[in-house]
């Protein structure tokens, strides 16, 4: 019977910005909503703040992830290319190098320079970039890709406070609020630990705890100024 194991790290990039994007949602709408209500603003004061945070936060996470990745991006390429410059002008020490890696991590000296010197005669850059520098020469990042993903899953999470803030009446607006989206909290915990081969229960009391920490900060402040007010 053959052995198979099924890893997960595969899933951390997609994964992170999925979470990150989808929880920053849930947050900052449910706690913008709640912060508001607790002000005592009408309905549709409440609802219009709602909608400008879920447009003015998808914005926000689509370009500060298309910055960071592009940022990322050029870093990798200006390193690329001076591994490129490095191989095109000192073979051999480049070479030396990288049986200098294998070698430490373990591999015999006669075997390590082999194995240098197979994978480079295959793709010198593709094995410098991996195992010296630890990054993929194929597989950059793709800074569009990265910040469409995370308006998108921005914007559902954040729809789902504004749907309950939009459905119930004013009076029961805050608690069901946040009721609601400590629940939408914790599935989206539960998920994404379930995809990560983590505890469920783990993932979910994680973004509950900080998801109801910022809902009643927010409420706190709101409360004060719409006393003050």
């Amino acid at each position: 019977m053959s052995h198979v194991e099924i890893h997960r790290s595969h899933r951390v990039g997609w994964l992170r910005a999925a979470v990150l994007g989808a929880n920053d949602g849930i947050v900052s709408t449910a706690s913008l909503i709640i912060g508001v209500a607790a002000a005592n603003t009408s309905h549709e004061s409440i609802i219009l703040a709602g909608v400008a945070g879920l447009v003015a936060g998808a914005m926000s996470m689509a370009a500060g992830e298309y910055i960071s990745v592009s940022s990322q991006s050029d870093t990798e390429q200006a390193d690329l290319a001076l591994e490129q410059k490095s191989l095109d002008t000192d073979l051999e020490f480049e070479t030396q190098e990288l049986a200098d890696i294998y070698q430490n991590r373990g591999v015999e000296q006669a075997l390590a320079r082999q194995v240098a010197e197979q994978l480079m005669a295959h793709d010198a850059l593709d094995a410098h970039a991996r195992d010296e520098i630890g990054i993929s020469a194929n597989g950059g990042a793709q800074p569009v890709q990265v910040a469409l993903s995370s308006a998108v899953t921005f914007t559902v999470g954040a729809a789902l406070p504004l749907l309950v803030a939009w459905m119930v009446p004013t009076g029961y607006l805050i608690t069901l609020v946040a009721l609601c989206s400590l629940v939408f909290l914790a599935m989206l915990g539960a998920i994404a630990a379930k995809a990560g081969g983590a505890s469920l229960v783990i993932g979910a009391i994680r973004v509950v705890f900080w998801g109801g920490l910022a809902m009643a900060l927010t409420a706190g402040v709101g409360k004060m100024f719409g006393v003050v007010a």
